[in-house]
């Protein structure tokens, strides 16, 4: 059985994410998406409800399971014997800052791979912090994350219009 995983803070959630998973669920056998939790990182939703989040939004893929990881993502893929990693880039940037990690997660752990995968071209830009800077100046995110997670960032995120 082929599983992998897909580490992120998914804060929040994006059609960029929802893309990335479901192109990942028709080549593996199984996906274990992993909301990453940093105690040392300001989010702005907690742990808890990118959790939820996630699992309401992946709900429909029976091979993709949704986990909270507070560890090293190696570990993750160790505990449940992967051995991929998928990692999303949008541009060179992008791919700069991955290609560090995998080199990282590849020294603390030799057998497992580290596969990039572009986000497909309408999702080119999604960033979390530019979603959030629309939704605090009253611009329209709904072609850029969930009806689900759009209401909750509009809960959670003052506007200034």
């Amino acid at each position: 059985m082929l599983r992998a995983i897909l580490p992120g803070s998914f804060d929040p959630p994006t059609n960029g994410h929802l893309n990335l998973i479901e192109r990942s669920q028709r080549i593996y056998d199984e996906v274990y998406v992993v909301v990453a939790h940093n105690s040392q990182k300001s989010y702005t939703f907690d742990a808890r409800e990118r959790l939820e989040m996630m699992q309401e939004l992946t709900a429909g893929w029976s091979t993709v399971h949704v986990h909270l990881w507070e560890r090293m993502v190696v570990e993750f893929a160790q505990s449940v014997d992967a051995r991929i990693m998928i990692r999303g880039v949008r541009a060179l940037a992008d791919f700069s800052y991955e290609f560090e990690l995998s080199m990282l997660n590849k020294g603390l752990d030799p057998e497992i791979e580290t596969i990039f995968m572009p986000t497909d071209a309408q999702y080119f830009v999604l960033r979390s912090s530019s979603i959030k800077e629309l939704v605090r100046l009253g611009g329209d995110i709904s072609t850029m994350v969930p009806p689900l997670v759009q209401q909750r960032l509009f809960e959670r995120i003052p506007r200034e219009f």
